[in-house]
């Protein structure tokens, strides 16, 4: 396997090495997105970035690495915002259906639709031929949520003994099966009304079972 070298650099330098290895993402996540994993090759991503074949190896080290860096930027823009929509939504003080509620209805409208998103699906959905990013990375979003029903058990706004499973629960009842859904409507003809009604019906049968 090759490895990237480190060399000192300049900062004009360093900024013509990072809008290289930028390229080298948008162009890597372009053709993984569009030609898959194994068809993929480092030179067609090299030709579309505009750089050397030996530059994105400098970078990356080789096409395993790349992946899982471009996999990594988009699951770092889904994680950010999950967090965004834990500290906005899922606050304290706040009636627990309308918190509960709110986060869902942000994560489907308006997480959910964004190319981020769209393209973490499709990069992950590669797997098992293309690398996995590493456990912890993969499960941040639920960790967080988790973290957060943890606090509202502790504070007595949900009666749970397993912060984890009702995190389960809670996203398979509503963000999950809202998902489904929409995946399957290739007709387009649910609309948004139909998926708020599909999160407020999964927070209500939640709070049934744990508040």
């Amino acid at each position: 396997m090759a490895t990237p070298r480190a060399t000192a650099q300049t900062p004009g330098r360093r900024l013509r090495a990072e809008a290289k290895q930028a390229a080298i993402l948008d162009a890597a996540e372009a053709l993984f997105v569009s030609d898959g994993y194994e068809l993929t090759s480092v030179d067609a991503i090299a030709a579309r970035a505009g750089v050397s074949k030996r530059t994105v190896y400098d970078h990356f080290g080789d096409k395993q690495t790349l992946f899982r860096s471009v996999l990594g930027r988009t699951n770092d823009a889904v994680v950010a915002s999950v967090r965004v929509a834990i500290d906005e939504e899922l606050v304290d003080g706040r009636d627990i259906r309308d918190a509960l509620l709110g986060f869902a209805r942000r994560v489907t409208t308006e997480m959910f639709p964004t190319s981020h998103y769209v393209t973490f699906r499709r990069l992950s959905s590669q797997t098992p031929v293309a690398p996995r990013l590493p456990e912890a990375a993969r499960d941040e979003p639920e960790r967080m949520v988790e973290e957060r029903f943890a606090k509202f058990a502790a504070d007595g706004r949900l009666q749970l003994t397993d912060p984890r499973r009702a995190m389960q629960h809670f996203i398979a009842l509503t963000m999950r099966l809202a998902l489904d859904v929409i995946d399957e409507d290739l007709a387009g003809t649910v609309g948004r009304t139909e998926i708020l009604a599909i999160l407020a019906d999964g927070v209500d049968v939640f709070l049934r079972a744990y508040r």
